[in-house]
């Protein structure tokens, strides 16, 4: 009888707290429930409203702060002062990410100041996403600051301490956003099992052609390439480039043909799409936010390659160390080898970094050794694609899936241990982690006869919100028993969501596998939070693709 009461009284708390939230309420009863309430009241104030009041002054809050420190990047940049050439790599990062985060946030604002109800379910995850990416582009300014050294403490301290004020606020945003306009979500539990995967390889893709595409299609068919095949169900592509370094192709470098492509365009445009002729590309290649819906083709694993060997050693940041990197929404690759050859001995150096949001990578390779894949931002699917690495190679604070993929640890240095995974979630109300599903993890070739001396882990908390979880996947037996590693002591252990689900192989096993609070053995109703269904919504973007996938468990 107690309880039953107990029951009641809770119910109605709960009730009474939600019609404070709609009708208007003291900052306090809606500050207190978030991660930090004493910075919450300061941005709110101390005048009563309701949750989109408060989310409104809270993302203007966000905005303005966000174009002040824009120009405080640019005072530094166009001053007379003199910086080292590491501090301007840095300030070059921080200000190309504010202002992707300024974008994210007008947009956010011109329609939550127009709303006082709950957004429409896909619209209020393409928010959730913005924001959470804000958060993100400002921990990763910070992080580059942070390398740069001492001698010039009066710039990073001036900067670092409006970034430390930007990100709570920013959090608190992130938090209002979700308690005022997010619905709740509904996670999917089961699955049709008949869905289409088409053919890409070698190759070939089911097209709609414009008729100028045609004509490239023909051209390019003539030379012995066969690109396309006609399908019911096909991609829509609005023009058509073949890259060449012989000369048959519209263009011999890949940012030649970039430059040709449209901006700012739509998904029913169509494709702008980039044929790669075999050929090792030594370019850095950088696709700005302008270039949307992109979509690139070589000719397979090893045989289209982009390289390139810039690295943290020789004074690039880890962000701007990439041989690739992409940003414009809607980009999809299929069948390129990302290289980055800098090796071991150099540390940080990036094949490939995507903040692109709704990008698509299919039977792709990313080669390096330490932070080879960077999936930095926003919502990221990879399948069939081969990741080679050593320390912390797959990395980033992305709402991504990989499936089915080759996941190969390399040889590291002596003295270290490979880390797989290294997630940088740094707030909890952020949509981000990593989730791999029926990967194929072994032993690469030059760490196969090693394995018995260097010690490779699945991952390690590289932020206090780390989250990461292995699913449905192959574990060779050299896979630590403990199966996670350490970052700094008891940093994060307790913070972390790290989970393993229905894993198979050696190295599978999680009778010794950390006892972290973070730590999870989890079952199929937990697991389905993390499939491409729920985690990134990729119902909703990959189908036009037409990128094969699994919806959902197998």
């Amino acid at each position: 009888m107690a309880f039953k009461n107990f029951s009641y009284i809770l119910s109605m708390i709960l009730f009474f707290v939600s019609l404070c939230v709609a009708n208007g309420a003291p900052p306090e009863t809606i500050c207190n429930s978030l991660v930090n309430p004493t910075y919450c009241k300061t941005v709110i104030g101390n005048q009563n409203g309701n949750i989109y009041d408060y989310g409104r002054i809270s993302i203007q809050k966000s905005l303005s702060q966000s174009r002040k420190f824009m120009n405080l990047l640019d005072s530094y940049l166009q001053g007379s002062s003199p910086l080292s050439q590491s501090m301007i790599h840095a300030l070059e990062d921080c200000r190309f990410l504010a202002s992707l985060s300024f974008e994210y946030l007008s947009n956010t604002y011109a329609i939550t100041n127009t709303y006082s109800n709950v957004l429409p379910t896909s619209q209020a995850e393409d928010f959730e996403t913005f924001l959470s990416a804000v958060l993100t582009n400002q921990q990763t300014c910070l992080d580059g600051l942070n390398t740069i050294a001492s001698s010039e403490q009066r710039v990073k301290n001036d900067l670092s301490l409006s970034l430390s004020d930007e990100i709570k606020l920013h959090s608190v945003t992130l938090a209002l956003f979700l308690k005022g306009w997010m619905p709740e979500k509904k996670i999917r539990t089961s699955w049709p099992q008949n869905a289409k995967h088409l053919n890409f390889k070698n190759g070939r893709l089911p097209f709609k052609m414009s008729n100028k595409a045609r004509t490239i299609y023909d051209s390019a068919r003539r030379h012995g390439r066969k690109l396309l095949q006609t399908d019911e169900d096909s991609v829509v592509v609005r023009d058509i480039v073949v890259v060449s370094q012989d000369g048959s192709g519209n263009f011999s470098t890949i940012n030649e043909a970039i430059a040709a492509a449209p901006n700012n365009t739509v998904a029913s445009d169509g494709y702008f799409l980039i044929f790669i002729t075999k050929g090792v590309y030594q370019e850095y290649v950088s696709i700005d936010k302008k270039k949307k819906y992109l979509m690139m083709i070589g000719e397979g694993i090893n045989q289209t390659v982009i390289t390139g060997n810039h690295n943290v050693d020789d004074g690039f940041t880890t962000f701007n160390s990439a041989t690739f990197a992409v940003v414009g929404q809607g980009f999809v690759a299929v069948n390129i080898t990302f290289r980055n050859t800098a090796g071991p001995g150099k540390h940080q150096a990036v094949a490939m970094r995507s903040g692109a949001d709704m990008s698509t990578f299919y039977s792709c390779s990313f080669e390096g050794y330490q932070d080879t894949l960077y999936t930095h931002s926003l919502r990221q699917f990879y399948r069939e694609c081969d990741i080679y690495g050593t320390v912390d190679f797959i990395f980033g604070n992305a709402a991504v899936v990989l499936q089915n993929c080759n996941i190969y640890p390399r040889l590291p240095l002596n003295g270290q241990f490979n880390a797989i995974t290294a997630q940088g979630r740094t707030d909890p109300n952020q949509n981000t982690g990593t989730s791999i599903q029926n990967a194929t993890i072994k032993a690469a070739d030059d760490l196969a006869p090693n394995v018995g001396t260097v010690q490779t882990y699945l991952g390690r908390p590289w932020k206090q919100y780390s989250r990461t979880v292995f699913m449905q996947s192959f574990m060779d037996s050299f896979i630590n028993p403990s199966g996670w590693h350490i970052w700094d002591g008891e940093f994060a252990l307790s913070t972390l969501y790290y989970a393993e689900y229905d894993n198979r192989g050696g190295g599978s096993s999680t009778a010794n596998r950390v006892t972290w609070s973070g730590y999870h053995v989890i079952n199929a109703t937990d697991a389905a939070n993390f499939t491409v269904s729920n985690f990134v919504s990729g119902d909703d973007w990959i189908p036009q693709t037409c990128v094969p996938y699994l919806t959902g468990l197998i």
